[in-house]
């Protein structure tokens, strides 16, 4: 199933694709592979060894960047001219699994199924059916002052919402004026889904169809979430208001962010060794205890247009071992998707990296149907005039479910016809 406005999209991509022409082209032994971002000038570096132990085989590699990916899968798709094997963001899943371009993992491959997170592994069942192996992690945590946790007796921040917010106020009081507790950029929805996610409210009902935005539980994690801008903990800004996180960071602006763990490394780069013991990562609270995240990363498909199935899945398991994910935590420095690759000393001798792990084991996953990135955007968008005082949490969480029930229509009339999705 795939809204309208996608059907649209693909129509209009199928067009350019056959007045350009797409081929597939390359040599028969060719596997070609689409790796996106930082992976994929890097993944290079591991294909020596795959092709010395598969003679005959030559993959070939196009780096593609993560904000032309997405499209380009649509546009190969409706050309047929998919890949052998692609990385793809696990919140695509849902929807290249819904349009029919991914091959189930097989059966005599659940091997590659073992050893991974739960809820990261989750994200790649639709419907009951895994269609991609998880290739690496992340998930979003605390980034925090240690010394200014340190004044107020603590060693990290709590882990429960009553007991995390009286530490923030704490921070607030010890900063001065002119200065917060928190940021929370209003732009981003992964805060607030994050507190959404710790109630025991699904964020959809009736079969992922309609929106349950108006839950107790939801509703709930709204009015925390508004009373951290009520109470002065956070700023009421969006991220591009904030001239230089790193350095406001720093500075005291603000003590705690919520990040993934990309942000280790531009927080050992930009900032002076001297404030290197200044700052530590932490898992997120809860209503009542540590509380979940979403999990996030990238994860390995093969689209079923791809010319050497076998030699396809090869290519997975061996980019997907333990032994290779170390090496290529080590290159690009990609958290791996195996947990035993995490017991690697580079890993867990590193605490604050050690935090990412505790917190995927406490990850939920977020709703698999196509349509959740849009209906993401509309939820902060009503956030953020929540925030703002432009109406209540009871007319936010409404607005919200309505938004979402529009984006899902075209979901709801195919479940009503028993249509598969």
């Amino acid at each position: 199933m795939i809204d309208a406005t996608r059907r649209e999209t693909i129509a209009m991509l199928a067009a350019s694709a056959a007045l350009g022409g797409c081929a597939r082209g390359g040599r028969a032994g060719d596997l070609r592979f689409w790796a996106m971002g930082d992976e994929g000038g890097k993944i290079p570096q591991l294909m020596p060894a795959f092709e010395h132990a598969n003679p005959g085989t030559r993959v070939v590699i196009q780096p593609l960047p993560w904000s032309a990916a997405h499209e380009k899968l649509l546009t190969a798709y409706v050309g047929g001219s998919l890949p052998d094997v692609s990385q793809v963001g696990n919140t695509w899943i849902a929807e290249l699994a819904a349009i029919g371009a991914l091959a189930p993992v097989p059966v005599a491959q659940a091997g590659l199924l073992t050893d991974q997170f739960a809820a990261v592994l989750d994200t790649n069942r639709v419907a009951g059916t895994v269609y991609g192996v998880p290739w690496y992690v992340d998930t979003r945590v605390q980034f925090f002052r240690r010394d200014r946790f340190a004044k107020l007796g603590l060693s990290e921040p709590p882990s429960t919402w009553a007991e995390w917010k009286a530490a923030l106020h704490g921070i607030k009081r010890a900063a001065g004026p002119g200065n917060y507790a928190i940021l929370l950029p209003l732009n981003e929805p992964e805060q607030l889904l994050t507190f959404g996610l710790q109630q025991g409210d699904p964020l959809l009902r009736d079969h992922d169809s309609r929106g349950n935005f108006a839950s107790p539980g939801f509703k709930a994690a709204l009015a925390f979430y508004k009373s951290l801008f009520d109470e002065g903990l956070s700023p009421v800004a969006t991220a591009s208001q904030i001239s230089n996180i790193w350095n406001e960071f720093a500075k005291g602006f603000f003590s705690v962010f919520i990040s993934g763990p990309w942000t280790i490394g531009d927080l050992k780069s930009r900032l002076p060794d001297g404030f290197q013991s200044r700052w530590a990562t932490a898992t997120m609270p809860g209503p009542t205890g540590p509380g979940a995240s979403a999990p996030g990363g990238a994860s390995l498909v093969v689209p079923k247009t791809a010319r050497n199935p076998a030699a396809s899945w090869r290519l997975i398991d061996y980019l997907t071992r333990p032994a290779t994910q170390i090496q290529f935590q080590q290159i690009a420095g990609s958290l791996p998707s195996r947990k035993s690759a995490w017991a690697a000393p580079a890993l867990a001798n590193d605490r604050n990296v050690r935090t990412l792990a505790r917190q995927l084991d406490l990850a939920r996953p977020l709703p698999k149907v196509p349509e959740w990135e849009r209906i993401a955007t509309e939820l902060q968008i009503v956030a953020e005039a929540l925030v703002r005082g432009h109406m209540g949490v009871d007319a936010a969480a409404a607005e919200m479910n309505q938004r979402a029930d529009k984006l899902l229509a075209k979901r709801r009339w195919m479940l009503d016809r028993g249509r598969a999705l």
